[in-house]
């Protein structure tokens, strides 16, 4: 009979510890993160010194993460005031890009997958991306086709913004970043 509560106890630590660290792995890419508004990056996440969490978000998610000195990474899932990436509403992303060789502003779905669209265009680069006099680019979010820089967002209620800065010269001792250049993500108009 006291088999039965020490069973039943160690059935139950392992649900628990299971489950937490399922949402441990899955809500986060580590603990290692800096933030610019509503961009957050993880920049030790594809080195050595990355934490447990990171590396087992990488190893459950399968991705290849970027070296800090080859790129990095930062997402946004709100706009800089809080509100969801909702494609049914019309957003802007404005301002100086941070010094980099080369960066990529991508939309990807809930589920981190590019959005399926008509016009084949999933993204944006340094390399084609229109800019103004004094540098700074200004990136629309839309449904619907608008002039300059557009990225189609397919009317899809949750959406993720993907920059990736490949050999950009950041510097991040004890978890301090330079990530405060950062384009604002702002929400104009929702249909």
């Amino acid at each position: 009979m006291r088999l039965l509560p020490l069973v039943f106890t160690l059935f139950l630590a392992t649900l628990l510890g299971l489950g937490v660290t399922w949402v441990a792995v899955s809500s986060s890419r580590g603990l290692d993160r800096v933030q610019s508004g509503a961009w957050v990056g993880w920049p030790r996440s594809g080195t050595a010194k990355a934490d447990p969490y990171a590396r087992a978000a990488v190893a459950r998610s399968g991705e290849l993460p970027l070296e800090l000195a080859d790129g990095l990474l930062f997402l946004a899932t709100t706009d800089d005031a809080g509100h969801p990436l909702d494609g049914r509403c019309e957003t802007r992303i404005a301002g100086v890009m941070p010094q980099a060789r080369l960066w990529t502003l991508t939309l990807l779905d809930a589920d981190g997958r590019v959005i399926p669209n008509d016009a084949e265009r999933f993204g944006l680069t340094s390399a084609e991306a229109v800019y103004a006099a004094d540098g700074a680019v200004d990136v629309r979010l839309a449904a619907r086709a608008r002039p300059g820089n557009w990225i189609p967002t397919g009317a899809r209620p949750r959406l993720t913004l993907a920059l990736r800065l490949y050999d950009a010269p950041f510097s991040f001792t004890s978890g301090a970043g330079d990530a405060s250049t950062l384009p604002r993500i702002v929400r104009e108009q929702c249909q």
